[in-house]
């Protein structure tokens, strides 16, 4: 499946809630967020009813994502029948890690083939000043049942922020050093609450040049699995066990090589992270179109892919959370 632009669109990231178990402050408000209703959100069933012609038009990975997905009941059985539909060759799930300990084995049974765990600080204090959750201690006890499990592709993202976890970096990269990890820096967008509550994200190249003076060159690795993967850079450590990774949207912009499209919990297609642009696939849904019908709308769509995400710019801005939108 192509984009009017020639871009190859193989990935999908699901969203499966709105809610989660923490409130970090560059994703969600003190107060809380006003909730989807249950009725709003996709089915499992309404799920799996647009993941097939999806995956006949060429999407091969889904990746799920919130809010936070582990909190959506049933995962590890949905997880499973997405992995059984034809065409689907990788699944994934990013989570921030608070119920891996309890869910880690039955993911990995369900067949869960990559997992990101979202994690910015190994500090208690900056953890729960970030999160406004004291929960650092099971964050920490489902990396221990990840690695005694011998998931594989398994990936840490940190997202640098100014004044608040940059002193600690080169610790969380240390991650990677024992265990074949990806710990991966994620440039702050400028979207959301975290930019409107004063958050500034720490420039990668200024993190890559901590992390050189503190372990030696990073040399760059040439990925070799075959898959579908996203916008990531990778470099080694010489006699680390795992990788370290950045993902810079402003820095470096990779909006020609995007090969994903976003479907929220409540049943939007985003054929792009900050515009607004998509189709109302729940609608469709509910109105009774075939999947026939439905693969037609959705690869029309999909043509119609932005060609780049225009941070900074007014026109057709998305000004909902990540959380509401998948990341």
């Amino acid at each position: 499946m192509f984009d009017q632009y020639g871009r190859k669109i193989e990935y999908l990231r699901l969203s499966l809630t709105d809610r989660c178990n923490l409130r970090c402050r560059y994703c969600m408000p003190a107060a809380g967020v006003l909730k989807m209703r249950h009725e709003d959100i996709l089915t499992f069933d309404e799920i799996l009813t647009v993941l097939r012609p999806l995956a006949r038009l060429g999407i091969k990975k889904v990746r799920l994502t919130g809010g936070e997905p582990l909190v959506r009941k049933g995962l590890p059985d949905l997880l499973a029948m997405i992995a059984r539909v034809p065409g689907i060759e990788q699944t994934a799930l990013t989570t921030n890690g608070v119920l891996l300990a309890e869910m880690a084995g039955a993911l990995q049974s369900a067949g869960l083939t990559e997992l990101n765990i979202s994690l910015d600080t190994l500090q208690a204090p900056v953890f729960t000043g970030i999160t406004r959750r004291a929960l650092l201690d099971r964050v920490k006890a489902g990396l221990q049942t990840v690695r005694e499990l011998g998931l594989r592709q398994v990936k840490i993202n940190c997202v640098p922020l100014a004044g608040v976890n940059e002193q600690e970096l080169p610790e969380l990269a240390a991650l990677a050093k024992d265990w074949a990890v990806k710990v991966r820096f994620i440039e702050l967008m400028p979207i959301g609450c975290g930019w409107q509550a004063g958050y500034r994200g720490v420039p990668l190249q200024a993190v890559r040049r901590q992390l050189e003076a503190a372990y030696g060159p990073l040399i760059p690795v040439t990925p070799v699995e075959p898959g579908v993967w996203g916008p990531a850079s990778y470099y080694k450590i010489p006699g680390w066990a795992g990788e370290i990774g950045f993902i810079d949207a402003l820095e470096h912009k990779f909006c020609h090589n995007c090969n994903r499209v976003r479907l929220t919990a409540d049943g939007y297609l985003k054929l792009c992270l900050n515009q607004r642009s998509g189709l109302d696939v729940k609608a469709l849904l509910r109105r009774g179109v075939s999947e026939d019908e439905l693969g037609q709308a959705l690869a029309q769509a999909v043509y119609r892919k932005p060609a780049e995400h225009l941070f900074g710019e007014l026109h057709g801005h998305d000004w909902r959370a990540m959380y509401q939108v998948g990341g």
